[in-house]
């Protein structure tokens, strides 16, 4: 192999990690504080909620799926823990816990319809985006509902210097990232992603096995939501809006295959949030204009969809298998 092939088969294997490690130097170089430990701090801290939806979602691709209403998940769970603390006086445990089986519950409700009724899952969640956006507006008339003063001083809570909800995050990253790598369902996940009817006529129970992924990701999508609503002090309108093409991007940019089959939930969730994160982090120590950062965003996005579907091209060739539409 020519060294020419040799570049381009390293930059085709590890070009996101390159890229990470440049925008990583050039904001350290060109910006005063942000190699500051408070800074750094708090960029874990602010991408919490985004990784642990992305870690729920990142098991329905793995099957070959898609989930895109996790993001209004994550505010109609948000909203039903909030509002039983503030008008029902519940206990925050008891608000907790229905917050996340009301995520679990939308998570069903998603699988229901891909699984039982056959609908395309990316059809199925687009309407349930909305609907469910609908359903958090309703419930809470599209107002900006405060947290318990109690509960809100929640969201300063520290272990050393890390931010609580840091250590919640990558908890429960490693736990997934676990549970698909180290499970007969995980990796049962992975074969569905890789053939879905290679795995059914292998017996493998594909129809359970998406529904209870699409069960853990709005379970986990409601997590977020929760971290999110801490951070904030507040529930409103905004909350989750735009999160789940986040999520998409995070778990796409760090290396999981949107084809399914492919990839490493816990490096690809966490690198994939700090990429974007340095991004938004950087631009505004650069006092960049914030629309910037949608377009340097969306750049790398579409990067890093350019080089999955390369990855893909390559390996079809190397086995001889013909492209998605191909005779």
């Amino acid at each position: 192999m020519s060294s020419f092939g040799r570049l381009a088969t390293f930059l085709l294997q590890n070009g996101f990690l390159v890229v990470l490690a440049a925008v990583f130097a050039f904001f350290a170089i060109f910006t005063n504080t942000f190699l500051a430990s408070g800074n750094l701090i708090d960029m874990l801290h602010a991408m919490s909620p985004l990784m642990t939806i992305s870690a729920g979602l990142a098991l329905v691709v793995m099957a070959g799926k898609l989930d895109i209403s996790v993001g209004s998940v994550a505010f109609v769970a948000a909203s039903v823990g909030t509002l039983l603390m503030t008008r029902l006086g519940c206990p925050p445990l008891l608000a907790l816990a229905a917050a996340l089986s009301a995520g679990a519950l939308l998570g069903a409700l998603n699988g229901f319809i891909v699984v039982v009724l056959g609908v395309n899952p990316l059809i199925t969640t687009l309407g349930t985006m909305i609907a469910f956006r609908g359903v958090g507006l309703q419930l809470t008339n599209a107002q900006v509902e405060r947290l318990p003063e109690g509960v809100r001083e929640l969201g300063n809570w520290s272990v050393g210097p890390f931010f609580g909800d840091t250590l919640i995050a990558l908890a429960i990253v490693l736990a997934v990232d676990l549970l698909h790598r180290r499970t007969i369902f995980g990796r049962q996940l992975t074969a569905i992603g890789n053939g879905e009817d290679v795995a059914r006529r292998i017996g493998m129970p594909v129809d359970r096995l998406v529904f209870v992924a699409f069960v853990l990701s709005g379970a986990l999508a409601a997590v977020g939501g929760v971290l999110d609503t801490l951070q904030i002090g507040a529930i409103s309108a905004y909350l989750g809006k735009g999160l789940e093409f986040n999520a998409v991007a995070v778990i796409v940019v760090g290396g999981v295959s949107l084809f399914g089959g492919r990839g490493r939930i816990l490096s690809s969730v966490v690198l994939g949030a700090l990429m974007f994160e340095l991004i938004r982090n950087g631009l505004n120590h650069l006092g960049a204009n914030p629309y910037a950062y949608r377009l340097v965003s969306g750049a790398v996005i579409f990067a890093a969809m350019y080089a999955d579907a390369l990855k893909s091209r390559v390996r079809r060739a190397a086995v001889g298998a013909p492209a998605p539409g191909e005779a």
